[in-house]
């Protein structure tokens, strides 16, 4: 399961956030369930990023959102947006890459 996060932050913000991020990605890819996590940001929006994660199953992301680890990280977050946060968790029908 793919979990998509969009994350609009207020412009003094950004700094504070990706700081923040380098210190809890390790405890987020650690949580049992989490295959796979990536950080993107907006080259057209500075104060966009987005969030890519790859869980084993939904409710391994389930759990995760009701851990420890999540209410220590969303609250201080979710603080810092200039807008709500959207978020898509998507089925992966195909997978493709450059060697086929």
């Amino acid at each position: 399961m793919v979990r998509i996060v969009k994350m609009t932050f207020r412009p003094e913000e950004v700094p504070v956030f990706q700081d923040l991020f380098e210190g809890w990605r390790h405890r987020i890819i650690a949580f049992p369930g989490c295959r796979h996590l990536q950080l993107l940001h907006d080259r057209q929006d500075p104060r966009v990023f987005m969030t890519y994660s790859i869980w084993r199953s939904s409710k391994d992301l389930e759990a995760y959102r009701n851990s420890e680890v999540f209410a220590s990280v969303w609250p201080v977050v979710k603080r810092m947006f200039a807008e709500p946060a959207e978020a898509w968790s998507l089925d992966r029908d195909h997978l493709m890459d450059a060697q086929g």
